[in-house]
């Protein structure tokens, strides 16, 4: 994993903030020695680790992430999880509704849960490393993408006096329902940017119209270029040539593009 300094002094959107945030998700499925050595690199001299265990039946074996203070920046980063056991339990259209941060809308179940489990913890890390009126940052892949989202939305909707200054989520699934997707893109328009690397699964689930995506994408197409928008006919021929990329194993696409590695390379491409 590429290590670099983080610029705690960045405010608005650039590929190379996005490119740190993309690092700071990939840093969350190392171990806790390994995130605390590269904070210390990264410039940040406070680190807490978030871990809640769950028992059967719930889906997920646990919820894991870490937060990062510094002189100017806290970054909280969500762990993801395995595609193919995320796709299975996104699949399932048994589970209940979880109500939405501060009433707005609903969100999945699994996704709600998730993030209370450690909530209280990610929120007393911020609490004691803001005294320096930090920026506040979220960021994760996959099912970290998710919890990503939704840190943002409840510390806005729920505690606006600490809003978030950015999210950057990577191979986000569909999250919520239409409500809470407005709700967000009006409170977070251009303090949220989701990325999709071309036929990455995960963000085909859970199916609508249940449930949406929030907007501000950034969509990295076959040929790791990024842009701004998928446009609906370029964008269909794009995800085919990826499909046919790998003649060998085809179906694997979706999979390979949703690796935290292809995300992290393809954002290093771009910076030239």
């Amino acid at each position: 994993m590429t290590s670099a300094t983080i610029d705690q002094k960045a405010t608005g959107y650039t590929v190379r903030h996005a490119l740190c945030m993309a690092r700071a998700s990939e840093l969350a499925y190392q171990d806790e020695q390994t995130i605390e050595a590269t904070a210390r690199e990264w410039g940040f001299d406070r680190v807490r680790h978030h871990h809640t265990t769950f028992r059967p039946p719930f889906p997920l074996e646990d919820t894991q992430a870490y937060t990062l203070g510094g002189h100017s920046m806290i970054i909280t980063s969500f762990r993801g999880t395995e595609p193919v056991k995320l796709r299975d339990w996104l699949s399932d259209a048994t589970t209940p509704p979880w109500p939405g941060p501060g009433g707005k809308g609903y969100v999945h179940y699994g996704f709600g849960e998730a993030l209370e489990s450690v909530w209280p913890q990610v929120r007393a890390a911020i609490d004691a490393f803001r005294d320096n009126r930090q920026t506040v940052w979220f960021t994760g892949h996959s099912l970290g993408g998710a919890l990503a989202m939704l840190a943002g939305a409840r510390l806005h909707f729920e505690e606006p006096h600490v809003t978030a200054n950015g999210v950057y989520t990577f191979g986000q699934p569909r999250t919520c329902d239409r409500q809470l997707s407005k709700e967000f893109n009006t409170a977070f328009s251009d303090r949220m940017y989701r990325f999709v690397n071309n036929n990455d699964i995960v963000p085909q689930l859970p199916p609508e119209p249940a449930f949406h995506h929030v907007s501000a994408l950034r969509y990295i197409d076959a040929q790791g270029a990024l842009h701004h928008t998928m446009p609906l006919l370029s964008g269909l021929v794009d995800r085919a040539q990826g499909l046919t990329a790998d003649l060998l194993a085809p179906a694997s696409d979706g999979i390979r593009d949703h690796f935290m590695a292809a995300y992290v390379n393809a954002l290093e491409k771009n910076q030239n």
